[in-house]
């Protein structure tokens, strides 16, 4: 658990929640403590469970003092570097209370070590609801440019010979997934912070308004981005199918030069092998070697033109 008091940054497995006293804390959705503490002071079994539902959706409530938005945090998975999962992030603001609750401890490090970097004393939880926010939207940007980098490198190695498309296939497969999701819950994420910012009282949305637009100007970038890397995964997906069919074709074209080069070859062969009694060329000294060579002059000579129109 970590808890900005006093001025200063604690780091401690049990704290002491203080009526009427600034807090900033940063702690697992699974805290006890802290949920009895919400409990004990009105909050609503509902948010409750929503903070604790993976599924909940973006959303943002207001019960009496209590205000809650529960927001998506985009993390990486290990299956794949351009694979990222969503994970609820609770927010609860209660008069000098600015709680943050996430159920992997990584993701509160994550937020906790951006906003030490950003935090003064002197700001206002609105204003570190801001922080947090924007430091979740930075972070699903540079999801954005992570990926937008790798499908660069994607690009690159299509049409190298070493390409081992299963794996190319999977990565724009990952890539598609995120951006997708990405884009749906920008959209929701930023009607949210629509209705964040209005239930501010109105000396605060002055004072944050140049800041919230900043932020929502991120989340349209965020959609329109995720939307043109989308398209771009599905441009990648016809050029790979396009290479492996033309490398196919090649493929194809090889086996049929080299039939091509063996079906007269297979013709001399057969009248051979035919048992007619008078077959003039079995009895000549030189018939074995000059057939011999018929059969090279033609395979050099169909070889030679297959070269020429570059089948070969």
């Amino acid at each position: 658990m970590y808890i900005f008091s006093d001025d200063r940054l604690y780091r401690k497995e049990e704290i002491e929640l203080v009526e009427h006293k600034k807090q900033i804390i940063f702690t697992s959705i699974d805290n006890e403590e802290i949920i009895e503490w919400l409990k004990n002071h009105s909050f609503p079994e509902s948010f409750i469970e929503d903070i604790r539902n993976e599924d909940q959706s973006v959303a943002y409530e207001e019960h009496e003092n209590f205000r809650l938005a529960i927001l998506k945090y985009f993390q990486r998975d290990e299956e794949n570097d351009l694979l990222y999962n969503d994970r609820n992030v609770a927010i609860i603001m209660h008069e000098q209370k600015f709680i943050f609750l996430a159920r992997e401890k990584r993701i509160v490090k994550s937020i906790i070590n951006r906003l030490y970097k950003r935090y003064k004393p002197t700001d206002s939880l609105e204003y570190v609801l801001y922080l947090v926010i924007d430091i979740m939207v930075d972070q699903t940007m540079n999801v954005v440019d992570h990926i937008d980098n790798r499908l660069e490198e994607i690009e690159d190695r299509i049409f190298n010979e070493t390409l081992d498309e299963q794996v190319v296939q999977k990565n724009l497969y990952f890539a598609r997934r995120t951006l997708n999701r990405i884009g749906k819950l920008s959209v929701q994420q930023n009607d949210t912070i629509n209705k964040i910012f209005n239930h501010f009282p109105v000396v605060m949305r002055k004072k944050l308004k140049y800041e919230f637009i900043d932020l929502k100007e991120h989340l349209s970038f965020l959609i329109n981005e995720s939307k043109s890397y989308l398209d771009r995964t599905g441009y990648l997906q016809n050029l790979l199918m396009g290479f492996l069919s033309n490398r196919m074709n090649q493929a194809m074209q090889r086996l049929a030069a080299i039939s091509l080069i063996f079906l007269p070859l297979t013709f001399i062969v057969g009248n051979y092998g035919m048992n007619f009694r008078y077959m003039p060329e079995l009895e000549w000294e030189y018939g074995y070697p000059l057939i011999w060579g018929i059969n090279l002059l033609i395979a050099y000579l169909i070889f030679k033109w297959l070269k020429k129109k570059r089948w070969i």
